[in-house]
Parts: C-alpha cells; structure tokens; sequence
C-alpha cells in the first residue's frame, strides 16, 4: 500500500487541539507518520488528498454493534424485552449463513459510510469476523455462546471451542476474536465461569449484556419475571439455586462478580440497571463500558447513570447496538443523545465516540485519536471555515450522510458519490 496524504482546513486530532489547515500522512504500513499544519510539510509524497471545505477526524469507534443482524429493520416491532428476544431468535432461524455474511459484509459497508472504522461486535454466526477481515475492517468481534441450564455446560464449551478454532483463522492485526457468554437469562452460572476461566487460558477479550432491562433485575434477584417464567417453563433451575454464597446476588453485576467474571478484558454492554455499588464494583474490577442511549430507550429500558459511571473513572464509549433495535446505524445520534444524557460539553462527548470508545474495548494505544504511530483510521465530514471555538459543536451536528471520505489504515474504505448539481 502507497502512503497517502489526507489535508483538510481542520484536523480534530482528540488527543490534541484542533490543527488549522490540517495534514495527516500514513505510511505505508497503515500507520499515521505525521500529523499537523500543511506548512510544517514539505513536497508531499505519495497519494495527496485535498478536501477544501471538510474537517477530518480519527473515525468513529462503535463499542458496540449486532451487525449480523443487518436487515433485521422493524422486523421485531415488539415492545416487551423478552418477547423481543424471541422474536430475533426466530428471525435468526430463518437466516442462512450466506445471507448472514451478506448481511454483515452490508453492516460493515454501512459502518464506514457512516464514518466508523472500528466496530465491537457480538454474534454467534461468525459472518462478522469474516466480514471485516474480507473488507479490510478494524475491531472486536466477539463470538456468543448461550446456556441458560447447567448441564448444557459441556456442550456449549465444546461447541465454543470448535467454533473459536475455526474463526480464527480470519484474526490478524485488525481484527480480533472474543467470545460472549452472552447475557444473565441467557447463560447459567457454571457456563459463565467456565468461559470466563477458558477466554483467560486463551488471551480472547469478553464481552457481555449486563444490566440492559428489568427483567433481568427480576430473574436475577427475585427470581421472578418474564425470563424467570420463561426459564421454569423449561426447567431450568433459578439462579438462586445457581448461587455461590448463602444470599442471593444483589444485582446482575454482583452475580457475574461472584462468578469471577468482570475482569480489565471485560466489556459490559449496557448497564443501565446499576446502583453505586455495582458501579463502585464494575470500577473496582476495571471494565469496559458500552453505552447504548437510543436502543436503551426504545426498548423501555430507561437511561444508563452515564454521568456517574464517567465520573467514577471507567472506561466508557458508545455504541449503536443492532438495526433490530434503531436503525439506521447511527453512531453521531448516540453521541448526540448521551450527550444530553450526560451533560458534558463537545470535546468530552466527542472522545464516546473515539478514543473512549477505543480504550473500552482496550484499544486506545492502536486506535481513537490521530497520533504518530497509530493506525491511520480516519475521515473526513462536510465543514467550512469554522472559528475553532465552534468547531467542534459542529462536528456533534453531524449527519451520516454528511461523511466525505473514510480511511482505514490509510486505505479508502468509502467515498462519498459526487453530487449531480
């Protein structure tokens, strides 16, 4: 791959102020060689890039996606969470495993028009994995295994374990393999143990929805609900009887503390049931965190403690969740409502998005913020000659449609078509 040379009448590094008339150079590695005003340069090498009335920007990290699950749109329109569940079960058996990988090659397609150049995925196809490593994607793509009863311990473990071995094959250095054991209703004591133990041996990351609904809360304190219904109808022993201590668990999260789980490799998706303790706890054992604003609010599930769990210190970023939930995918709508959720001003929301999106998932040395030696993700949105103090209230106003140009490793992945005027 040539170098290329991308300039801009404002570069957003992050991790600095605002660079007028802007230049980032990426070597031919993929790897961002320099960055700063065209001035300091001289003749420029390589492919040369010029977008007159733009800003460029280190491209989006999305901390959490389902991208499997692309054109899934208002197919689940059902508002109870657990029949919602059902409802993406049966849609997902009726999915062959070729449009599954069609559906993902879509979902990252639509990723980088979007200005997202790193995604953290969760799904139990595998299409993601393959996708991103086909189309030249950055992220996280973690690989769900689900057993909600005790003796399917076995199975599940050895079907993770085949499955783990075969995927593989598409990691390299930009894109990573995971595993999930997915969610409280859906994974039993033992299991998560055991995959928690086995992704450690293995040096795979984790990921899991915790904290996302009420009914969670329900099944795992009260052993009520529709989950704790759905699990004595199938026989499945209540997590009371699957506890590790004489009291139940308080909270979601101080059952998957219990069970060795929340680990600095640990991303949590969601938590939007948690009190100062479980933050507190989720602190203590220095996990990840992804936000979800609009697919919490559209499933009921009330707002995540967004300011309290920044305050505390965790690493935080924001993710899109599926299309099944909101769609389209739209990473500067969820910036722009956890904004509002939060209350910080552009600069902190900004970096959900970036580099405390990448360092949530534990790829902020790699990722996030345009620096010498990180990867050359980058893109490039509509702007004009902003004042810098405004620059980056407009760059929260972003549309997708609004996204110019999209590099990964300093290879175009998007551009925009021309206007027919």
């Amino acid at each position: 791959m040539t170098s290329c040379r991308v300039r801009a009448p404002w570069v957003v590094p992050v991790a600095g102020p605002p660079i007028a008339d802007g230049v980032v150079i990426v070597g031919t590695d993929g790897r961002i060689a320099a960055i700063g005003s065209a001035g300091q340069f001289g003749v420029e090498e390589g492919q040369s890039q010029n977008f007159p009335e733009a800003i460029i920007l280190p491209g989006l990290v999305n901390a959490h996606t389902h991208l499997e699950l692309t054109g899934f749109d208002e197919l689940a329109p059902e508002d109870e969470f657990p029949a919602w569940i059902r409802r993406i079960r049966a849609l997902k058996a009726d999915r062959t495993p070729a449009e599954f990988l069609a559906a993902a090659r879509l979902g990252v397609k639509q990723c980088f028009a979007g200005g997202i150049t790193t995604v953290a995925d969760t799904g139990d196809s595998g299409s993601v994995i393959q996708a991103l490593a086909e189309l030249g994607g950055s992220g996280m793509a973690y690989h769900e295994v689900f057993g909600p009863h005790p003796d399917q311990l076995k199975e599940s473990m050895a079907a993770l374990r085949d499955r783990a071995g075969e995927l593989r094959a598409f990691a390299g250095s930009r894109v990573r393999l995971g595993v999930s054991p997915h969610a409280p209703y859906t994974v039993s004591g033992p299991l998560y143990s055991a995959v928690t133990r086995w992704s450690e041996d293995m040096g795979y990351p984790l990921a899991v929805h915790l904290a996302e609904s009420w009914a969670e809360q329900q099944l795992v304190v009260s052993g009520d609900g529709p989950f704790a219904e759905a699990w004595a109808a199938r026989g499945i022993p209540s997590i009371r009887k699957q506890a590790l201590a004489p009291a139940p668990p308080r909270s979601p999260v101080d059952w998957l503390d219990r069970l060795g789980v929340l680990t600095p490799q640990t991303l949590c998706i969601h938590a939007v049931q948690v009190d100062r303790k479980d933050i507190a706890c989720l602190r203590s054992r220095g996990v990840g965190v992804a936000h979800c604003p609009r697919s919490n609010r559209r499933h009921g599930h009330g707002s995540a403690p967004l300011a309290e769990l920044l305050q505390s210190g965790l690493r935080v970023g924001v993710g899109t969740d599926s299309v099944a939930s909101v769609a389209p995918l739209d990473l500067w709508a969820e910036l722009r409502a956890a904004q509002s959720l939060a209350g910080q001003n552009a600069e902190e929301t900004l970096r959900l998005g970036t580099l405390g999106a990448a360092a949530a998932i534990g790829l902020s040395e790699e990722i996030g913020s345009l620096e010498p030696g990180k990867w050359g993700d980058l893109i490039v949105i509509d702007g004009g000659d902003f004042p810098q103090g405004a620059l980056l209230d407009r760059v929260l106003e972003t549309k997708r449609q609004e996204v110019q140009a999209t590099f990964v490793g300093g290879r175009e992945v998007f551009r925009r078509p021309a206007r027919v005027p």
